[in-house]
């Protein structure tokens, strides 16, 4: 495959039932919401799932987990230097080799500020964006205490105490993960066809190998992506508004939605671009 040729739009729909989409480390962890009761989820927290299902099919990851790290590199400027980027001199000889050694960053960009690096500063915007995704009814966040470790010490006749702490998580929340890639900045990026269908991959498969006490199994769950591929550079449409033709509503009678099947989902109609529609797994 080439050099990407066709903008491209999408719209991915995603549920989760009993679980904590993305939690906020400066209210407790709490499910992310806004003051209007709707639930969210960072764009940093998507692109970094988007990055895990890059490395489980093989692909250079610059931006790791540290979980997931598979180079002994214990940070991103070791991970640099480690990769030869250390004694370059010129700028475009960084940026380009950057682009062709790690799928992240000729996806998504990444500003190489690092001591250690001749070169002191290299941006690179990528053609890939994300937005942070919001849920489309209010949802209701449920806490419960739990015992977060067991000491199994005693003290004289006594047990000492455990660590007690509190659970958060979503009843139910539908939300949309929505996103573009563009053609222009993927020229610069060297960013080709077949990286759009790695994209495209990732997040049909968002939730593989992704769970965890927060989010088990089944909890979260990629209903639905929305592939708008264009005939031209550009666009033929706006991506607001191809973004607004995916449209989400409750079902008439329903009060509380509790899961998909309490929600119309129907795509306007644009002359001239008809999405792809994939089902999640």
């Amino acid at each position: 495959m080439g050099n990407l040729k066709h903008k491209i739009d999408f719209v991915a729909v995603v549920t989760a039932e009993m679980a904590n989409p993305n939690g906020d480390p400066l209210n407790g962890n709490r499910p992310r919401t806004d003051y209007e009761g709707l639930g969210e989820i960072s764009d940093v927290c998507i692109k970094r799932k988007i990055r895990n299902r890059m490395q489980d099919m093989g692909h250079a990851v610059f931006v790791k987990s540290d979980d997931r790290c598979d180079d002994g590199y214990e940070s991103l400027s070791k991970r640099a230097e480690g990769n030869g980027f250390k004694t370059i001199k010129d700028q475009d000889e960084f940026y380009n080799k950057a682009c062709k050694t790690w799928l992240d960053v000729r996806s998504f960009g990444q500003v190489f500020a690092f001591s250690g690096l001749t070169c002191k500063s290299v941006g690179i915007r990528g053609p890939v964006s994300i937005h942070q995704a919001a849920s489309v009814s209010p949802v209701e966040v449920i806490s419960m205490q739990i015992t977060k470790s067991v000491s199994g010490e005693k003290k004289g006749d006594s047990r000492a105490s455990d660590t007690m702490g509190m659970k958060h998580f979503v009843k139910f929340g539908l939300y949309t993960i929505k996103g573009s890639i563009n053609v222009q900045l993927a020229e610069k990026t060297g960013f080709t066809e077949e990286d759009a269908e790695v994209i495209k991959e990732a997040l049909r498969t968002l939730f593989i190998n992704d769970a965890s006490s927060a989010r088990p199994d089944g909890t979260m769950e990629m209903v639905r992506l929305y592939w708008f591929e264009h005939d031209c550079k550009d666009g033929r449409y706006s991506t607001a508004k191809v973004h607004r033709s995916v449209k989400i509503s409750i079902k008439n009678g329903i009060v509380i939605p509790t899961s998909i099947d309490d929600y119309d989902i129907t795509v306007e109609a644009l002359e001239g671009l008809e999405p792809e529609i994939i089902e999640g797994i």
